[in-house]
């Protein structure tokens, strides 16, 4: 089939979307596909690239400046007579596609897809719905995003929060009717959104995991030399983080419970890989810890063999529709903490492969981290169960999935 991605956000980024777009467009260009994605440039003007068999077309972007492009690092915010002024703009924005619709009637109108595939209702993926819609052509869309990933960053007050998420709940639903077929990652996240505006999609939908690649993604023993090149220390225990490090993240909480956890387990260590807006306030207030280690953005076979140091993964985000990082942690044979709101009790199933606890509880947290660390037979039990769950979620199960989705919605659109 002739397939096109359309996304907001892409590789080199780092984040839920991003990943799980590479990973589906280079998945069905080794499946013997062809793919064209089409996303913002990372330098302004358009430009073409063929990358891991995939053709990415760039269309012309701006600077969200008010955000990171979660490629270059973030920098620590500036001091002005003593006192840190919070970060207003970013020298590496967020790139955004804003008048997109000539360019991507140019991309698709030479291209001539079976099936578009819509990941983000940016401006991008409203001009691919467009012209799917007047082309005939069927349209997938996947729906990443419940309204609190966009409203519990913001911090609205609790008087708005409500009729704020309905308004959004009710946007992502009409921009899912307009599909031919809807998915999102997990049934609960399903059932979360159309519990939210009450109305029924009249599209199918179905929970298709992001899934990870298990051949990369697998429990094993980290080389002497990745801890060396990372200042760790070998064999001791390890809590683990990967992701964004960002405020909605709250990694803050699970280092606060680290601190708790390293009174009765002096010997443990905690280290965070990734990179966010959050990252230099949290080494600048942790600095004198020598236990937390920050390691930075960190991609490619360092990252998987990484997976390996953790002795447990532990997240305080309460916004994932599933959490890739998740899953990672799982087909490593990690036990996993998380917290009991999003869409994470599916991977991280409590009492089973790990705990989940309440929001925003770093005691809770902190308990969890010791029973987990301080029980082997525990450990291995919620090892084992998780590397189970974690076949459940294989990227190439997920590949599959898509394929006879797209097939579906081209033979029903067909005369």
């Amino acid at each position: 089939m002739k397939i096109v991605i359309a996304t907001a956000v892409y590789y080199p980024q780092i984040n839920g979307v991003a990943v799980f777009s590479h990973n589906l467009a280079v998945g069905l260009a080794r499946r013997g596909h062809e793919v064209v994605v089409i996303c913002p440039s990372q330098t302004g003007r358009s430009y073409t690239r063929t990358v891991d068999g995939v053709k990415v077309v760039r269309l012309k972007s701006v600077d969200l400046k008010v955000y990171p492009d979660q490629i270059h690092d973030v920098p620590e915010r500036r001091r002005v007579l003593g006192v840190r002024l919070p970060h207003i703009i970013y020298k590496h924005g967020l790139k955004a596609s804003v008048f997109p619709a000539r360019e991507v009637a140019e991309a698709l109108d030479g291209f001539q897809p079976d099936v578009v595939h819509v990941q983000v209702s940016d401006p991008i993926g409203l001009a691919v719905v467009k012209w799917a819609r007047e082309a005939g052509v069927p349209v997938v869309t996947t729906e990443h995003n419940q309204p609190e990933v966009l409203t519990d960053p913001l911090h609205i007050p609790r008087v708005l929060k409500r009729p704020v998420n309905y308004a959004l709940a009710s946007y992502f639903r009409n921009r899912q009717s307009k599909s031919d077929f809807v998915t999102m990652p997990t049934k609960q996240a399903i059932d979360g959104l159309l519990f939210a505006t009450g109305r029924k999609l009249e599209v199918p939908v179905a929970a298709v995991s992001n899934g990870v690649d298990l051949s990369r993604f697998k429990p094993g023993e980290a080389p002497e030399s990745i801890y060396k090149k990372y200042g760790l220390a070998i064999g001791v225990p390890t809590v683990l983080y990967v992701g964004r490090v960002d405020p909605e993240k709250k990694v803050g909480v699970v280092t606060r419970a680290f601190l708790q956890v390293l009174e009765s387990v002096p010997d443990a260590q905690m280290v965070i890989v990734g990179d966010g807006v959050d990252k230099a306030r949290l080494e600048r207030k942790y600095a004198a810890v020598d236990a937390v280690k920050f390691l930075g953005r960190v991609v490619g076979d360092d990252l998987y063999e990484l997976y390996k140091v953790g002795t447990v993964f532990a997240t305080a985000s309460e916004i994932e529709t599933q959490g890739i990082v998740l899953i990672e942690a799982a087909a490593s044979g990690l036990p996993l903490i998380a917290v009991d709101k999003g869409a994470v009790a599916e991977v991280c199933i409590d009492g089973e492969n790990g705990y989940l606890c309440e929001p925003g509880s770093s005691s809770e947290i902190a308990a969890a981290m010791r029973k987990i660390l301080t029980d082997e037979k525990l450990r291995e039990k919620f090892s084992q169960k998780t590397i189970e769950i974690a076949r459940e979620h294989d990227f190439e199960t997920t590949l599959d999935r898509f394929i006879n989705i797209y097939e579906k919605v081209v033979s029903d659109i067909k005369p």
